[in-house]
């Protein structure tokens, strides 16, 4: 699967409801797992390739790895600001501010419904990848000063990239 890019008008529309828990839902689930870890990355939104389906797949890398449909957050507690980029917006990272603790409720692969507390970098995956299926992106985040270095860097990684190639 192809990640879409900034720039690409899916990011910026709010997904659909899934309302199918199938066997086409777990070859998708399969397929986001498979494009994530080639990124590679420790979350991807099913919107990031194309597809308005509110539903996302994360790996934090310490044993919690699972697929979510219908996301929604909650008891968003204290705040915290760290280096955070996404595979749409590749290169740039930039300091983000984010609740470092969050309750996600939504639905796992055969539609029951899932219940999750998180901190530290799992609870910053679980917003970035919900602000996806919002149409949001981690940049509109930041202040005027952050976007325009995250457009600064963007722009020197493509003069690179046609330079080298």
């Amino acid at each position: 699967m192809r990640i879409r890019t900034l720039g690409d008008p899916v990011l910026r529309e709010p997904t659909k409801p899934v309302e199918r828990f199938d066997a086409a839902l777990r070859r998708l689930a399969d397929d986001l797992f498979e494009t994530m870890y080639a990124a590679p990355g420790v979350g991807l939104a099913a919107n990031q390739v194309g597809l308005s389906l509110a539903c996302f797949v994360y790996d934090d890398r310490e044993g919690n790895r699972r697929f979510v449909a219908n996301p929604e957050l909650s008891d968003l507690r204290e705040e915290e600001t760290r280096e955070e980029g996404c595979l749409s917006i590749p290169g740039p990272y930039a300091p983000t501010t984010r609740a470092l603790s969050v309750r996600l409720r939504g639905q796992d692969l055969d539609g029951a419904p899932l219940d999750l507390r998180a901190e530290g970098l799992l609870a910053r995956i679980f917003q970035h990848e919900t602000d996806h299926l919002r149409g949001m992106l981690y940049i509109d985040r930041l202040d005027d000063e952050g976007r325009r270095d995250v457009m600064r860097q963007l722009r020197e990684l493509e003069l690179k990239r046609a330079q080298e190639g």
